[in-house]
C-alpha cells in the first residue's frame, strides 16, 4: 500500500474524531512513513511497518476520551428544519423516557457487577478473619487442656486459610475480568461514534 492511500485509509477511519485531532495522527504517521523511507526502506514496506490500520485506529479509539469523541460528533452537520425541531420536541417524552431507562438498565448491571466482586472479596477477607481467630481459639484450647477442641480449630482454621488462598485467585481473577469489561465496553461505545467507511 502506497502512503497516500495508506493516509486517507486512516483519515476516512477515523472519521468522528475531532479534526484537530485527526491532522495531528495524519503528521504524526506521515513523519513516521517518511523517517522510514529516508533510512532506505522503499514506499510499501515503510507503510507496512507502520502497522495495520484497524489496529491504529482500535488504539487511538482506546486512548481518545469519550467525551472528546461525543462532543464532535455531537456537532450539528446542517441546521435543524422546523417539523424536525417540532418532530424531536414532541417525541422527546417517547425517546427521552425510553433512553433514561436504558443507561439505567446498563448502569444497574454494571453495579450489580461490581457487586458481586465486592461481596467475593468480602468473603475472602471473612476467610483470613475467621482462619485467624480459628488460629487463636487454638492456641487458647491447648492453654485449657482441651487437645482434641485445639486441634479440630486447627483443622478448621487450615481449611479456612486454604479457602481464602483459592478465594483471592478467583477475586482477582474476576476483578480483572470486570475491568476489562469495562474497558472493551467503552471502546465499544466510542466506536459507535466514529464512522467507518471503507476507502
Amino acid at each position: 500500500m502506497r502512503k497516500d492511500e495508506f493516509l486517507l485509509m486512516l483519515q476516512k477511519r477515523l472519521e468522528g474524531l475531532p479534526k484537530d485531532e485527526i491532522e495531528e495522527r495524519l503528521t504524526f504517521y506521515s513523519e513516521m512513513i517518511d523517517d522510514r523511507m529516508e533510512e532506505g526502506v522503499n514506499e510499501e514496506d515503510a507503510v507496512s511497518m507502520v502497522g495495520d490500520v484497524d489496529e491504529i485506529v482500535a488504539e487511538i479509539v482506546a486512548v481518545t476520551p469519550i467525551s472528546k469523541i461525543a462532543k464532535e460528533r455531537s456537532k450539528p452537520q446542517r441546521r435543524l428544519k422546523a417539523f424536525e425541531i417540532v418532530l424531536i420536541v414532541l417525541g422527546s417524552p417517547i425517546w427521552l423516557s425510553v433512553l433514561i431507562a436504558s443507561i439505567s438498565v446498563i448502569f444497574s448491571i454494571y453495579v450489580s457487577l461490581w457487586a458481586v466482586i465486592i461481596s467475593l472479596w468480602a468473603i475472602f477477607v471473612s476467610f483470613i478473619a475467621l482462619g485467624s481467630g480459628g488460629l487463636l481459639a487454638m492456641s487458647f484450647q491447648f492453654v485449657n487442656g482441651n487437645t482434641i477442641s485445639g486441634i479440630a480449630m486447627l483443622g478448621a482454621s487450615m481449611v479456612l486459610l486454604g479457602l481464602s488462598i483459592f478465594t483471592y485467585y478467583c477475586c482477582k481473577a474476576a476483578s480483572r475480568g470486570i475491568i476489562a469489561l469495562t474497558r472493551v465496553s467503552f471502546n465499544s461505545l466510542k466506536r459507535c461514534f466514529i464512522r467507518k467507511k471503507e476507502v
